[in-house]
């Protein structure tokens, strides 16, 4: 793999959280490396700590060894500031609950990200209403998550995700409350997405008939990522 390809990596990660008297290791010595435009799948037991792995590749957890590298910069050496524009700038996040606010309408929660890097809001709008309408949605640009349809709303945070272009989407069970119908369309997009704009994807999902659907798929067990080619 070429250097030059890699968006993000981990090296040997450990993540210890203490509870009451214990220390517990979540991450044992998890390594792993994104290359741009790959897919990623990264399946286990629910409580087996993929969400804790995304986190940590994220930069939206701290983890307790090792380091994870985005853009070619440690993201351990980097202030709260530089991390935040350092994220806004090189990732994408899809959660299982799509997060979208309220009170306002899918333009406007799709062209957010843009908004908060500053950019004009004629142009992140504009944006966002191309997004929009690339997921399907072109004609619910201004109706609220309320008025939204679940399939729907998972297909806006896919927009939101991918309205700045990032280097790399982290989706954590991002159709988990989804039918396995809604669910297989809803990644079918994201994959199609990928593949369009040379976004790597990496996919936290137990579903492993989803997980097929990637290129590589991992097991997170007992803290040790594996691959399932081994």
């Amino acid at each position: 793999m070429s250097e030059g390809r890699k968006v993000l990596s981990a090296e040997r990660l450990t993540v210890t959280f203490s509870e009451a008297d214990l220390e517990v290791e979540v991450l044992r010595g998890v390594s792993l490396d994104v290359e741009r435009g790959a897919t990623i799948a990264i399946t286990g037991a629910s409580g087996s700590g993929k969400s804790t792995l995304l986190h940590a590749l994220g930069g939206l957890l701290r983890p307790t060894a090792g380091q994870v590298t985005l853009g070619g910069r440690n993201m351990a050496k980097l202030g709260t500031r530089e991390m935040g524009l350092l994220r806004n700038r090189s990732l994408g996040f899809v959660y299982q609950f799509h997060h979208l606010l309220g009170e306002f309408t899918a333009t406007e929660n799709v062209a957010m990200p843009l908004l908060i890097r500053r950019t004009p809001v004629v142009e992140a709008r504009a944006r966002a209403v191309t997004m929009l309408d690339r997921v399907g949605l072109g004609h619910r640009l201004e109706h609220t998550p309320g008025e939204l349809s679940g399939g729907e709303r998972q297909r806006a945070a896919v927009a939101r995700a991918l309205v700045t272009i990032p280097a790399c989407i982290l989706a954590d069970e991002p159709t988990g409350n989804l039918d396995w119908k809604t669910a297989a369309a809803v990644q079918a997009l994201m994959l199609e997405l990928n593949q369009e704009m040379n976004t790597a994807l990496v996919l936290a999902t137990h579903d492993l008939r989803l997980a097929g659907m990637l290129e590589r798929v991992y097991r997170l067990e007992n803290g040790v990522l594996r691959s399932t080619g081994d």
